[in-house]
Formats: structure tokens, C-alpha cells, sequence
């Protein structure tokens, strides 16, 4: 039975089969699962303050801190339009043991054959995921760019975001060659963060902490969003280079909640750590990415399931073509498509592919509403990837604005 493929675009008017209302979220900024304030975009000027920012470099190994000196010694790492960086060694920095993140906790934690082995840490930068994206050629697949506070963190739809201390703030780089599959690396991301989570409270014998992933890229506890990921991508001879973020408030306590206040809820008189969580999450997403990989998504499938938020589900979908009245459609959640939309089933066994539009979808509101499918021009992935999927009749692509990343558009069928 072919699906039916649907753009949501959600209106905030009934909660369907659920038991309780959670706050609305719009998409969570990368790499800042905390909002202090939302940060128009400002057109530049030359008067405007110039923002300096230091970068430290570390590495695992000899091989990486032999890269780590070359980087210092020709200051070739390219930093966001308007911020002006310094390039130092750990070794350099005095009283690095005291830092908020403390470098030499988290490579001793480390024990990847590449993910997150070659680090660049920041008090305080403009974007993570700048660093990465705009120095990717020149760093090594897996290394990873941390933050204390980020003052210009991207989100989607070009959302741009501040970010208190007390956040784990970090984006990383890895390569994929097959397109149909990059999609679904966002999902892997995510249980890599909730996997970690769960392997850091365990080993220090601390309370469980429920965190759940809400589709299709936010974390959330206790009914609160704690975090969530974003993944971008340039294609280029052949492969996909990645930049994946993510944010998770560790021990910030507003605007929503943070790991460490529930664990003090629980009773713990021991806290989370940020370096031990993002070394906890590279040890864990080498296994899932290597599996993901080798054996496709489906061998992940069973442990993602347990961990989302959405297994039978109902959500009411609005119909309206041009000149007819509004009809409306029951489904439930059943899954993920191949292709790593959702999976619905109608009230008459019918199924349908459910498609995120921008920072828009929000599943706890329950009435959903399309445009008519023959004219709406849908956003089907806003990672910039391209892929081949049997639902698309139409590919339309347009570069984003001041990179050469590209948004793609599809027409359903």
C-alpha cells in the first residue's frame, strides 16, 4: 500500500491521547539545549565591536597534539564572521585543572578508535558549529569543538541563540558517502546522548535519569525539554561532510530543568560532570555509528523505540485543498519510514509518511493541518542532505545563505 506523505504544519488547539500537556518547543538551537534569549540577526557594520574568542586545542594522542601545535603555529582555523580568535595549547593555559571543563578528565574518560580525539575548547565562542563546519577540510574526522557559553549558537530555520553556562555546547565531524542514509544520523546522535547519559549515572552509582528523545531532534525530561541535536552537511567529492551539534543542560536549571536538579531531586549528593557525559557520548556513538553503518538503522531500531516519546500516538491531521472543506484524519505513531520520517496507520489501516515543517512541528499539540498535497511544497529534511526516497516527484534545491550548504525541497506525491 503506497503511503501518503504529509508536511505538518501544527496549530495549537487540542491534545490528543495524552496524559499530560508538555510545554510547546520550538526547534532547540544547536548545540544549546538551554535558551537564555532568542538573538535577532543583526547586519554587520564596520563599527561594530569585534567579539575575541580563545580556542585550546588538545589531543589524545601524540598524533593529535603534534596537529594541535601546527594549528597554533599558523593560525590557519577560520573563526565566525565578526570574532577574532586566539590559539593556545591545554599546556599553555595555567590552571587548566580548574577549568568548567576539565580537558584532562575527559581524554582520560576517552576511549574511541577516532571520535572526539582531537578537541578544541572554548570559555567562551560564537558558535561551535562554526568552527567545525567552516574549518572541516582542515580538522580531522571526529574532532570535536566545546564550549562554555556560545553567544551566536545556530538553530533551524537560521535561529540564532545564547547560551548559559552550565550547557554542554560541542559539534563534531564525521563523513558518510551513502545519502539515503544521512538523514537518520540525527536519531543515532540522539541515542548516543541519552545512551551516555544513562552509561555516566550508572557508573557512579548515581539515580537513573529518564531522558527521552522527542522526534525528531529534542531531548526531553520530566515533560521539559533538556536538550537536543542539529545536524548540517556539504556534499563533496562524493561524500557527505557532517557537522553534528548538540546541546544538554547539565547543570543549568532555567529556563527549563537540567540533569543535575533532577538528580538532586532524586536525593543524589553527586552531580553530573560535563566531560564525563561528552566522553561517555563519543565511547557510545562510535559503537551506534559503526553499527548504524554496517547493519542499516534497523539494528538500532529496538533500543530507539524504548527511548522516544511517541510509540502510539495519536495525532489529527487537517486536509484542506483550494475551494473544498477542511477533512480531518486520525493516525497512530507506529515508527520510522526507511527513509526516517514517521510512520502512521489511519483509523482505515492506511499509512501515511508524516514530514516535520522547520521549527513548526510539535506532537504535543494533536491537531495537525496540510496544505493540498498537489500544490504544497514541503521542507523534507532541513539537514541539507540530499536523498532518493519513492514518495518524491520533485527535488528543488537553493544554496543557504552565506555558505555553500544547500536546503532541499521535495513535492510529494
Amino acid at each position: 500500500m503506497p503511503l501518503t506523505s504529509l508536511s505538518l504544519f501544527i496549530r495549537p488547539l487540542i491534545i490528543l491521547s495524552l496524559r499530560f500537556q508538555l510545554p510547546i518547543s520550538s526547534s532547540l538551537p544547536l548545540n544549546n539545549s538551554t535558551i537564555s534569549r532568542q538573538t535577532p540577526e543583526i547586519p554587520k557594520t564596520p563599527s561594530m565591536e569585534i567579539q575575541q574568542s580563545l580556542l585550546v586545542l588538545s589531543g589524545k594522542s601524540p598524533i593529535e597534539n603534534e596537529l594541535a601545535r601546527s594549528f597554533r603555529d599558523s593560525k590557519n582555523l577560520k573563526a565566525s564572521d565578526g570574532e577574532e580568535i586566539t590559539i593556545s595549547l591545554q599546556s599553555e593555559i595555567p590552571g587548566s585543572s580548574n577549568q568548567a571543563f576539565r580537558i584532562e578528565s575527559y581524554m582520560d574518560a576517552l576511549s574511541t578508535d577516532r571520535f572526539g580525539k582531537f578537541l578544541i575548547w572554548s570559555p567562551r565562542l560564537a558558535s561551535t558549529h562554526d568552527i567545525v563546519s567552516q574549518n572541516f577540510c582542515e580538522l580531522p574526522i571526529g574532532s570535536v569543538c566545546v564550549a562554555d557559553v556560545q553567544f551566536k549558537g545556530r538553530g533551524r530555520s537560521k535561529n540564532l541563540w545564547e547560551s548559559p553556562i552550565g550547557c554542554l555546547l560541542f559539534s563534531f565531524t564525521l563523513q558518510m558517502e551513502n545519502g539515503r542514509v544521512v538523514p537518520l544520523l540525527q536519531y543515532v546522535v540522539s541515542l548516543a546522548v541519552t545512551e551516555a547519559i544513562n552509561m555516566v549515572c550508572e557508573a557512579k552509582g548515581l539515580p537513573h535519569l529518564d531522558v527521552k528523545i522527542k522526534w525528531p531532534n529534542d531531548l526531553y525530561l520530566d515533560g521539559l525539554k533538556v536538550g537536543g541535536i542539529l545536524c548540517t552537511s556539504t556534499y563533496r567529492s562524493k561524500k557527505f561532510n557532517v557537522s553534528a551539534g548538540i546541546g544538554l543542560n547539565v547543570d543549568n536549571d532555567k529556563p527549563t530543568t537540567c540533569l543535575n536538579s533532577k538528580l538532586h531531586q532524586l536525593g543524589s549528593a553527586h552531580q553530573l560532570r560535563k566531560e564525563d557525559i561528552l566522553a561517555a557520548f563519543f565511547n557510545k556513538f562510535e559503537v551506534l555509528f559503526y553499527a548504524f553503518m554496517d547493519q542499516g538503522f534497523e539494528a538500532l531500531e529496538d533500543l530507539y523505540y524504548k527511548t522516544w516519546l511517541h510509540s502510539g500516538q495519536k495525532v489529527v491531521i487537517e486536509e484542506k485543498s483550494e475551494g473544498q472543506s477542511v477533512e480531518t484524519t486520525t493516525v497512530t505513531i507506529q515508527g520510522l519510514t526507511s527513509s526516517g520520517y514517521l510512520l502512521a496507520i489511519g483509523e482505515d489501516n492506511k499509512p501515511y509518511e508524516l514530514h516535520p515543517d522547520g521549527n513548526s512541528f510539535d506532537f504535543f499539540k494533536g491537531l495537525c493541518s496540510s496544505e493540498s498535497l498537489t500544490h504544497q511544497v514541503g521542507i523534507l529534511f532541513d539537514h541539507g542532505v540530499l536523498f532518493d526516497h519513492g514518495v518524491l516527484s520533485v527535488i528543488i534545491s537553493f544554496p543557504l545563505a552565506g555558505s555553500d550548504q544547500f536546503a532541499w525541497y521535495g513535492l510529494a506525491r
